[in-house]
């Protein structure tokens, strides 16, 4: 078996390289592959946010444009991920929960990988630009930016923050949304930002404590390598405590009725608890806590901005998207 060289000693900007004859093999990669490349999961989330933003988002847009700009945000965060993934190759080659992803795989090339991220990001950027308006699609360039450059290749090699200042990248939708709308940013764009950025720490960091051997082999300074499972469980907790109010404050600040301050008080006092279990729990019984943790923080953010969504109703969505 060919050994795979130490993530250290490669320069920290300079991506592993594969074998060289692997570019001249014809692609054995399937439209799967490439669906795969975009990292689906997240774009749903991204997707889901940025739909929100955009939907209760004052003033009127044309529907053609609103569905314009979500495929815009779609397809640039699709971007993003196939970066992170040809940036991340070495890394996901020796990591269990990444290897049969297609580049470790060996399914993409990664010069194949690089030339699809950047035809995407253009491609989503220019759109956005020409057919709604210049913020959005500024907002657009710096997230797919911050997520590829400042989170893949800074952030995530050099310090167990990366999560927490990485963050940022998966918290603009919605801010994305509500420019393509309006043409501006206000005050409740930034909320909902806040609340993305607040629940990705607790969010990940629960992920991150089942795999932590897999970062350490990696080479990655995630905070469980670094610091250990119980500063993670106590950042996790602090993280949880913080997320509760910021959850609630559309709510505070008048922007959300009763439904949404019930539902957020629920959800943001059971991630305290479940945090506050996970800090106790030792052995077997933290691992599945922390599993419980990182599925419940899914519903957590999902119900906010869902109840967000219903609340400002679809009915007068679609009175304001008027043709």
């Amino acid at each position: 078996m060919t050994r795979i060289p130490s993530l250290a000693a490669r320069h920290p900007l300079q991506p592993s390289a594969v074998a060289d004859d692997a570019r001249f093999e014809p692609s054995l990669a399937t439209a799967g592959d490439y669906i795969a490349l975009l990292k689906p999961r997240v774009m749903s989330l991204v997707i889901f946010t940025a739909l929100v933003g955009l939907v209760i988002a004052p003033g009127h847009i044309h529907p053609v444009l609103g569905f314009t700009a979500l495929l815009c945000i779609a397809v640039g965060a699709g971007a993003a991920g196939a970066l992170n993934m040809w940036y991340e190759s070495d890394i996901d080659a020796v990591m269990e929960r990444t290897a049969k992803r297609p580049l470790p795989s060996g399914r993409i090339g990664r010069d194949e990988a690089l030339a699809f991220g950047i035809i995407l990001s253009v491609f989503s950027i220019v759109t956005m630009g020409l057919m709604v308006n210049a913020l959005a699609a500024g907002l657009l360039a710096f997230t797919i930016f911050f997520y590829a450059v400042v989170y893949t290749i800074w952030l995530k090699r050099f310090t167990p923050q990366n999560i927490v200042i990485g963050g940022a990248a998966g918290a603009f939708p919605p801010m994305i949304g509500w420019a393509a709308a309006t043409g501006a940013i206000g005050l409740e764009p930034i909320l909902m930002f806040l609340i993305i950025f607040f629940w990705t720490p607790p969010h990940f960091w629960a992920l991150s404590l089942s795999r932590a051997d897999d970062y350490a082999r990696a080479g990655v300074p995630m905070l469980p390598v670094v610091a250990g499972a119980q500063e993670t469980k106590r950042q996790i907790a602090i993280y949880s405590a913080v997320l509760l109010p910021v959850g609630m404050s559309p709510w505070l600040f008048g922007f959300a009725g009763a439904a949404y301050a019930a539902l957020s008080l629920l959800g943001g006092a059971l991630m305290v608890a479940f945090s506050m279990r996970l800090l106790r729990a030792v052995g077997q019984r933290a691992d599945r806590v922390a599993k419980q943790l990182f599925g419940f923080s899914i519903l957590y953010l999902f119900v906010l901005f869902a109840a967000l969504l219903v609340e400002r109703g679809f009915g007068l969505a679609i009175g304001r998207l008027s043709w």
